[in-house]
């Protein structure tokens, strides 16, 4: 499906690509952490969510 040159793009474009998202949002991390204090709330409910909706697809399947 893919070739060697691809997967390697692929994983070298993720390395550096992870690497600049860290560099570019850790210097504004105290920033963030007064800013959006308790944000983890929502990710958790909307996790939570995202479970319901699973689970509510598996058991009206059967």
């Amino acid at each position: 499906m893919f070739t060697t040159g691809q997967w390697t793009f692929a994983a070298i474009f993720f390395v550096c690509f992870v690497i600049a998202v860290y560099f570019a949002y850790g210097k504004d991390k105290a920033l963030h952490q007064k800013v959006y204090k308790g944000s983890y709330k929502i990710l958790i409910a909307f996790l939570l969510f995202i479970a319901l909706l699973f689970v509510i697809k598996v058991t009206m399947k059967h």
